[in-house]
C-alpha cells in the first residue's frame, strides 16, 4: 500500500505563488508516475501536471506557470505554481501509480482571490 499526504495549499492573491508537496510513504517502490490533478465546485477533476520516470506533462492552462519535480530521495513530488489566477482555485491532488494500480492523497485546498 502507498499513502500520500499533500501539504502547501492555502489562500494567496491573483499573481501570487504557491508551492504543493506530496510525501509518498509505504510501498513507495511500486511508484512509477506521480502527478497532481485538481477539482473544483461543479466541476470534473482534471490533469494538471504529471511526472513519469523523468517525463512530464502539463495542461495548456497551467504550462508556463506551473512546474512540477519529483525528489526520490524524500519521496516527494511538489508543484511549483506561480502567477496563479482565480480560476486555479480548486482541490488539488497527488496521485501516484504503476499501473495498474493508482494511489490517490486526500486534496489540499488552494483558493486564489481577485
Amino acid at each position: 500500500q502507498v499513502q500520500l499526504v499533500e501539504s502547501g495549499g492555502g489562500l494567496v492573491q491573483a499573481g501570487g505563488s504557491l508551492r504543493l508537496s506530496c510525501a509518498a510513504s509505504g510501498s513507495i517502490f511500486s511508484i512509477n508516475g506521480m502527478g497532481w490533478y485538481r477539482q473544483a465546485p461543479g466541476k470534473q477533476r482534471e490533469l494538471v501536471a504529471v511526472i513519469d520516470r523523468g517525463i512530464t506533462n502539463y495542461a495548456d492552462s497551467v504550462k508556463g506557470r506551473f512546474s512540477i519535480s519529483r525528489d526520490n530521495a524524500k519521496n516527494t513530488v511538489y508543484l511549483q505554481m506561480n502567477s496563479l489566477k482565480p480560476e486555479d482555485t480548486a482541490v488539488y491532488l497527488c496521485r501516484g501509480w504503476k499501473l495498474p494500480y493508482e494511489y490517490w492523497g486526500q486534496g489540499t485546498q488552494v483558493t486564489v482571490s481577485s
